[in-house]
């Protein structure tokens, strides 16, 4: 099943949430957009279209859809943050720029052994996992002055 924007919504009504206009925008905007988005780049987005939605509600309606689970959270480092719409159908995991805060999806990870191995080890049942991996792009990586030693 792939999650889409009225998928989204309709799963907000059955737990309970309102789909005001706010947070209508901000799932528009996350559900049209491919690339991850920054809370900022958000709320620009949003706020070009509906100049009464604040920054606050940006924040708080991507809190909540990143808790019930239907949008993507990327850690790009420290409070650093983008979003993107979840894919089901498309597991994946993030390569992160630590210099410029790219954000590269890849879909390949055998983590089964090490997934079996935790749930021995510490009587977990774990129904999903989130890999991320920071180092530098590649266009990062040609403007770094080699170290001269």
């Amino acid at each position: 099943m792939i999650i889409t924007r009225n998928r989204i919504a309709s799963l907000l009504r059955k737990r309970g949430y309102k789909i005001t206009p706010q947070r209508r925008a901000v799932l528009n905007t996350i559900a049209l957009s491919h690339d991850h988005l920054t809370p900022a780049a958000i709320y620009e987005k949003v706020h070009r279209e509906n100049p009464g939605v604040g920054l606050v509600t940006v924040y708080r309606t991507l809190d909540l859809l990143t808790e019930l689970g239907l949008i993507c959270e990327v850690h790009a480092g420290g409070s650093c943050r983008s979003y993107l719409m979840r894919r089901p159908s498309e597991h994946h995991h993030h390569l992160i720029c630590s210099e410029c805060g790219t954000v590269a999806d890849f879909a390949e990870c055998d983590l089964n052994k090490l997934e079996q191995k935790l749930c021995r080890k510490t009587g977990f049942e774990i129904n999903g996992h989130l890999l991320e991996f920071s180092g530098l792009c590649q266009n990062c990586r040609r403007r770094k002055p080699e170290d001269a030693t």
